[in-house]
């Protein structure tokens, strides 16, 4: 007997624009974005729904200037991080009281009334190596790694005690699992990921995992490289994206965690039709019967992508 494939697409501007919001409204009104994401579950058939939204809710908590364009990305009008005195000055805030922290913690409770038993919400936080290069720039940090690596470690554990205040709320608030964004590190060597982030990722994953929940770790681009380091870690599930082996991923993380992916987002899932999208769907989730899989794309799924398409993935799982 066929057992139906766990399915749950990254959805952002899509699941805005799909809802009838801007990208806008999704990102700052806690009430768009559970709606959205609400429509999404329903209409396409997945198994969960989730809180992702963009990378500046804990870059906005601790200080800087956020806007919302109507249909793109929110952007960060500051760096708020240059010098070492600014991580000694940078004052951790409470999640409770920033507007955008609290906005995510206000739609998890939402979400978690309204999804029936049995429909995890998935919460989201930055990891510590992302919300650095959110706070001081991506260029800056990944040159200080090599220049001055104190100061990265200094702002990585100024980091590291916001990410489990805005974890922990967002748990108490309904969250069964806890997806942890750390895109960045696929650009690092092991060497440096082992040196300035492994030790972390380790601290954070126990404590969420402390409280019950799951942690869902996604670092889009090829972690192939990093494959080993993780499977040491113990997330409960990895995303895995396009460009990465499935069964490479299987071989070197291990059964006991599961991976989510991994179909690309944009050759496949947005540009082939429904037909094209059926078969590949159902050569991968053969492949992968009897094996810890979520169906998804490799990442975010993009907002040119036709309703259709998504409901073809659902079909063909």
């Amino acid at each position: 007997m066929n057992t139906r494939t766990s399915f749950y697409p990254i959805l952002m501007h899509f699941a805005a624009r799909y809802a009838g919001f801007t990208y806008g409204e999704f990102a700052s009104d806690y009430r768009a974005l559970a709606e959205s994401n609400l429509k999404c579950a329903g209409d396409f058939g997945m198994d969960a729904v989730g809180l992702i939204s963009d990378p500046y809710r804990e870059t906005s908590a601790f200080g800087a200037r956020i806007s919302f364009p109507a249909e793109a990305v929110p952007r960060c009008h500051d760096l708020l991080i240059k010098s070492q005195a600014d991580i000694l000055a940078l004052r951790n805030p409470d999640v409770f009281k920033a507007e955008r922290t609290l906005d995510r913690i206000r739609a998890a409770g939402l979400l978690e009334k309204s999804v029936g038993p049995g429909m995890p919400v998935i919460g989201w936080i930055e990891g510590p190596l992302a919300e650095s290069c959110d706070l001081a720039g991506v260029n800056e940090v990944l040159m200080k790694i090599f220049m001055e690596p104190d100061f990265v470690h200094r702002i990585m554990d100024k980091t590291m005690a916001t990410a489990k205040d805005f974890a922990r709320a967002q748990v108490e608030a309904g969250c069964a699992i806890i997806g942890v964004g750390d895109a960045i590190c696929s650009q690092i060597s092991v060497e440096n990921y082992r040196d300035f982030v492994k030790h972390r990722h380790l601290e954070l994953f126990r404590y969420i995992q402390s409280m019950g929940a799951k942690v869902k770790l996604h670092i889009c681009g090829n972690i192939t490289h990093l494959l080993d380091e993780l499977s040491e870690l113990d997330p409960d599930i990895v995303d895995v994206d396009w460009m990465v082996d499935m069964d490479e991923a299987h071989a070197r993380l291990g059964s006991r965690i599961t991976r989510c992916g991994n179909l690309d987002p944009v050759s496949v899932i947005q540009d082939a039709g429904p037909d094209a999208i059926r078969k590949r769907t159902a050569e991968l989730c053969a492949r992968e019967s009897g094996r810890g899989f979520i169906l998804s794309g490799g990442c975010e799924i993009t907002v040119g992508t036709p309703a259709a398409h998504l409901k073809a993935m659902r079909e063909a799982s």
